[in-house]
């Protein structure tokens, strides 16, 4: 016989389960190719009850992205704090892992899944996602020591996201490009990025010396 309620910690057991089986799938396969079919019988609930805690996919994508953010902040800070790498080698490790994944599986909207969330979001709502990446962004930026303007902040998370997906367009998206030089164009992107950072994170040290 199915279960006829479920208490308040009950409910938020399975609400993080749903957002990690969605991030799993969505790190794995992709946002557009992961069903909610797929998520909520991962988890073993029905589909009324999925839409019980999120009205609509979408919801899920962004609370999924809501949650990654301190995996990467925690991500970068265990990087930073090894004793073992240099600033410049530890920033280089976490801005690959953004643009190539790995073992961390993080998930980085595409093209077409940025565009298919934006159609699907409120003005309130997607104005309440970008101030929390701007938050994220900022967390990250001062975790790697770099204490600059918001405008550098936004820059910063332009190019490094840009990268990251444009490395995820490539053949699909972007067919006309050289696929077999993508690599080579992402690292070449990387090492410009690192350029850039590695000189507000100069520019920091020195102001805190004064």
């Amino acid at each position: 016989m199915p279960k006829v309620a479920y208490s308040e910690s009950e409910r938020e057991q399975i609400k993080k389960a749903l957002i990690d089986t969605g991030l799993k799938l969505f790190s794995t396969q992709g946002i557009q190719r992961t069903t909610v079919e797929q998520i909520y019988q991962n988890v073993g609930i029905s589909r009324t009850f999925f839409y019980s805690f999120f009205p609509a996919k979408e919801d899920l994508v962004i609370q999924a992205f809501y949650q990654q953010q301190p995996q990467m902040l925690a991500y970068a800070k265990s990087l930073m704090e090894d004793p073992k790498l240099s600033w410049r080698a530890s920033a280089a490790q976490f801005l690959r892992q953004i643009c190539y994944g790995g073992q961390e599986g993080f998930t980085i909207m595409s093209v077409e899944e940025q565009q298919a969330l934006f159609k699907c979001l409120s003005d309130e709502k997607r104005q309440e996602f970008q101030r929390k990446r701007l938050t994220f962004f900022t967390e990250l930026i001062q975790i790697l020591g770099i204490h600059t303007e918001e405008s550098n902040i936004k820059l910063l998370g332009n190019l490094v996201f840009s990268a990251a997906i444009l490395h995820k367009a490539i053949p699909d998206t972007l067919p006309f490009l050289f696929a077999e030089a993508s690599d080579e164009m992402i690292d070449f992107q990387i090492e410009t990025i690192l350029e850039y950072m590695e000189t507000l994170y100069e520019q920091s040290k020195n102001k805190e010396s004064k």
